[in-house]
């Protein structure tokens, strides 16, 4: 389960870097061994809610990216 998005910075991730994240981990370890997760609890790190559910709203929006990638060929 990689952290694919941070808790450290209040900048939410694109979705195209989460997918590329999870791509590029699932060619290391196969693409039926990967789930998408943050770095840590972002909920109580990053400055407001809204932005932590920002950054799952990209985490699903990037793992649909890979999914297609990775499953869809």
């Amino acid at each position: 389960m990689p952290g694919v998005v941070g808790h450290a910075t209040n900048v939410v991730e694109h979705p195209s870097t989460v997918a590329d994240r999870l791509v590029r981990y699932a060619r290391v370890v196969g693409r039926e061994n990967v789930v998408a997760g943050t770095d840590c609890g972002i909920g109580t790190r990053v400055g407001h809610g809204e932005i932590a559910w920002a950054k799952l709203e990209a985490m699903v929006e990037g793992a649909r990216l890979a999914t297609r990638e990775l499953w869809d060929r």
